[in-house]
């Protein structure tokens, strides 16, 4: 038993270790730092690395491609998507249908809603300008 363990020992002793993880993220050839960070390089300081340098505020959130994200039918939520699926089959007051009386009532609240929406994004679109 004595000897197994020996031989488990040795074995994890003879693993060269890892170096440690970069604190930034590498995508497509550049490096992403953060705040004050070095741009790391060999120790001769003869290689060259690509650096884009973010504020140190960016450094643990998502980054500001990703944030900005439309919503369109593929990235929709599925609960979302299955709203509409629920609606499909209404009929009768405020269901914007030809069936039943008063179905026309709904599609006045369906274009309103619409314009709202439209109003909210093109409004949050004016006042996220970049300013240089």
């Amino acid at each position: 038993m004595m000897a197994r363990w020996l031989i488990a020992a040795a074995a994890l002793a003879a693993i060269p270790a890892l170096p440690a993880p970069a604190a930034a993220q590498v995508e497509n050839g550049v490096l992403y730092i953060y705040g004050n960070d070095r741009c790391p390089t060999n120790a001769d300081g003869e290689e060259i690395v690509v650096c884009v340098r973010r504020s140190e505020a960016e450094r643990f959130r998502i980054p500001q491609e990703l944030r900005e994200l439309e919503i369109t039918p593929e990235n929709q939520a599925w609960a979302v998507r299955q709203e509409g699926t629920m609606r499909a089959a209404d009929s009768g007051i405020g269901s914007c249908s030809a069936v039943g009386i008063g179905g026309m009532i709904g599609c006045y609240g369906q274009a309103a809603e619409t314009n709202r929406r439209i109003r909210r994004e093109q409004r949050d679109a004016e006042r996220n300008l970049p300013i240089d």
